[in-house]
């Protein structure tokens, strides 16, 4: 690994971290760039997954007011979260390195429709809450805590106004199976749990991003403790990734509560695309 691909690697790291907490699809930035590094299409992606996990971590700690009171969901969507990465991270590790490389541009293109579903996905989820609002039934939300360390917003006193028979087994399910897609692939793994965090829970908008950050964290850190096992990933590159993402993860949950993402999205839509196109030209 020479100077350039570790200034490649790193500034890749750096905005994943921050575009996973933003508008996801931070994947879409990392595994390109450790593409054209050299590295094969599996190991690029095992060690864009464990470089890429100190970002959601990051996303976490700094959405840590957010997740005040929500101890009781988090109890409820861990388990399948963490379960989901399992299998996810087993499923790719029985895949043989061609028929993922064959797989790849299908992978980066469903990513791609993912984060363009993302708006649209959005204002389903807005309608159902004024839906809600309108039926004169509060949101599904409790009281922000006093913000902290993460374990004291986690286990606020405020998380008991949640019920936890709230959480439906088709929550569950579709939780397990987004941390699957994301242990397996990731790019478009926040948009999925966005997805089914935002149309079967009702809650503020950045309660539910944080809730998903830390899902998506939960569900990636199962796979990465399999890959650490199997030690498939490039650590150099891995290593210079988990330092960017958890600094461009921790600047990303400060932005995201001012910017509309819908530009950020759009160019690495654009970018995901554009490497799908160039691979399967490739071939």
């Amino acid at each position: 690994m020479g100077p350039a691909d570790a200034l490649l690697a790193g500034g890749a790291g750096l905005l994943a971290g921050a575009v996973n907490t933003i508008a996801g699809g931070g994947t879409l930035i990392a595994f390109p760039a450790l593409l054209a590094t050299g590295l094969p299409a599996l190991t690029a992606n095992i060690t864009s997954s464990v470089g890429l996990v100190t970002g959601y971590a990051g996303g976490a700690l700094g959405y840590r007011r957010e997740l005040a009171g929500q101890a009781v969901r988090l109890r409820a969507l861990g388990p399948p979260a963490l379960l989901g990465g399992l299998a996810g991270a087993v499923v790719l590790l029985a895949t043989p390195s061609d028929s993922f490389r064959a797989l790849v541009p299908y992978l980066v293109l469903v990513s791609c429709l993912l984060l363009a579903a993302q708006s649209r996905l959005a204002a389903v989820v807005a309608r159902r809450r004024a839906s809600t609002a309108a039926g004169g039934g509060p949101p599904e939300s409790a009281p922000s805590g006093p913000s902290g360390s993460p374990a004291a917003a986690l286990l606020s006193p405020a998380s008991g106004s949640l019920a936890s028979d709230r959480v439906t087994w088709p929550t569950r399910l579709g939780i397990f199976v987004a941390g699957a897609y994301g242990s397996y692939f990731g790019a478009g793994l926040g948009v999925l749990l966005l997805g089914v965090l935002g149309i079967l829970l009702t809650d503020d908008l950045q309660r539910t991003n944080a809730l998903k950050t830390l899902l998506a964290f939960g569900a990636n850190a199962v796979g990465v403790a399999v890959f650490l096992v199997t030690a498939k990933a490039s650590w150099g590159f891995a290593g210079i990734l988990v330092v960017a993402s958890l600094l461009g993860g921790t600047i990303g949950a400060r932005v995201a509560r001012r910017l509309r993402p819908n530009v950020l999205r759009g160019v690495v839509i654009t970018l995901g695309a554009t490497v799908a196109i160039a691979l399967l030209i490739r071939g």
